[in-house]
């Protein structure tokens, strides 16, 4: 991540506005290069903070005192003194995680060394159901955070991914008419009275790859959602890529099948009604109704009502030949979407997330099979393509990014330096 983006919209006026504003906007960006790049010297945050040693010593006291940094010991001595590395106190903040799907809800806070405080909670919270499900949520969440003694006044802010067509200009969900008109960022703030900022579900996705997965450091990835639909994230030149009004990456809704089913967008044959995770459940169900041999049916004691897209995945890699072919039949439909995306974008990698990420090589090499069909040899070799190893915890790992990214292109009072809570 590029700090100079983080600080740019600052401005001159308000490090020049008074003494209190600039020695807030010194602490910020000390705050976030410790947060961003881990341990430093007081020599190492003299030039990215421009300011002498005395001054940045000054600074480093104050925010020790204030219980914001910690000392962490000496390095290796270069002839002299032995340097004394410093970093955040990972307990003087906390960051609230909400992944919201179609099908479930999941929870964290992780600390400010992106770190979870506790084992992730799982709703059963369907983002359809929406007015019973915003009650609910907030009641999970007081107890999550009560369950993990967590001050309510040490959390930076929650991150939410949801899916649908998100407005980033207005952070509006137009496909979820039920979440009403007003500001998702608003809404969400006064329903938890926790700060909070909104993502889409497959950019959240692609900040998680790109903050803690194999994107990091990458500069051009591609990171597909495939779960119960499919979506696209991507990082361009380093920076996730949004579109005018923030619906790029609507990859399941590319036609696939001309004539095709009916999709839950409306259009016919889209590539979400053969490839994904909903399609694969939807077409075992079927099958096996009609009499088709498959150890899932054992795995749902003969009830294929319950069959859901992670028994298939436990079926197929026990060797299950209907399983492994449902699966295949997904890789293949996918591999032709990919193809266009190559082609156009000629990304250095392309992570397969989500859901079916957890079939891991039942899926990817039927991709990788078909890609050598469908794509020009020599733009194909650029591309590597990958599984997350993040798998299902891409998308709430990315709500950290989210929240981080919002705090630091704010102005530097949103952080209360003077704040004296106790870890």
């Amino acid at each position: 991540m590029n700090l100079s983006k983080l600080f740019e919209n600052n401005g001159d006026h308000t490090v020049n506005k008074n003494g209190h504003n600039r020695k807030l906007l010194l602490k910020k960006k000390i705050f976030s290069i410790l947060y961003l790049e881990d341990k430093k010297t007081i020599a190492d945050l003299c030039t990215p903070v421009n300011v002498s040693i005395p001054t940045m010593t000054r600074l480093m006291h104050e925010l020790i005192n204030e219980n914001w940094v910690i000392e962490l010991g000496a390095g290796e001595s270069r002839g002299g003194r032995k340097p004394v590395f410093y970093g955040l106190n990972p307990f003087i903040r906390f960051i609230i995680g909400i992944e919201i799907t179609r099908k479930y809800t999941r929870i964290n806070i992780f600390d400010l060394a992106n770190r979870p405080v506790g084992d992730t909670l799982h709703l059963d919270l369907e983002l359809d159901n929406t007015p019973e499900m915003l009650k609910v949520l907030r009641q999970q969440l007081d107890i999550f955070i009560e369950k993990n003694d967590i001050d309510r006044k040490s959390i930076l802010g929650a991150g939410i991914s949801l899916p649908g067509l998100l407005d980033k200009k207005t952070n509006i969900n137009y496909s979820y008419p039920e979440l009403g008109q007003a500001p998702l960022d608003f809404k969400f703030s006064e329903l938890l009275e926790i700060p909070s900022f909104i993502e889409h579900d497959t950019k959240a996705i692609a900040l998680g790859e790109s903050w803690f997965g194999l994107a990091k450091n990458k500069s051009n990835v591609l990171c597909l959602n495939v779960g119960p639909g499919i979506g696209l994230g991507m990082i361009i030149n380093g920076e996730l890529y949004q579109g005018a009004s923030g619906f790029s990456g609507e990859f399941g809704h590319i036609q696939m099948v001309p004539g095709g089913e009916l999709c839950d967008c409306g259009k016919i044959g889209c590539l979400e009604t053969v490839a994904s995770g909903s399609a694969i459940v939807a077409k075992a169900k079927r099958k096996i109704n009609e009499g088709t041999n498959s150890i899932i049916k054992k795995l749902v004691d003969g009830d294929t009502g319950a069959i859901k897209l992670p028994l298939i995945i436990q079926a197929a890699h026990q060797g299950d030949q209907f399983a492994i072919e449902l699966i295949e039949e997904s890789g293949g439909y996918l591999a032709r979407g990919i193809a266009i995306l190559i082609h156009l974008l000629n990304p250095e990698m392309i992570i397969i997330g989500g859901d079916l990420a957890g079939a891991e090589n039942l899926l990817a090499d039927p991709i990788q099979q078909k890609l050598n069909k469908y794509t020009l040899n020599r733009i194909r070799q650029d591309a590597d393509i990958v599984v997350s190893e993040l798998k299902d915890k891409a998308g709430l790992l990315g709500t950290i990014p989210v929240v981080m990214n919002n705090i630091f292109s704010q102005e530097p009072n949103i952080i209360n330096f003077n704040s004296t809570l106790k870890p």
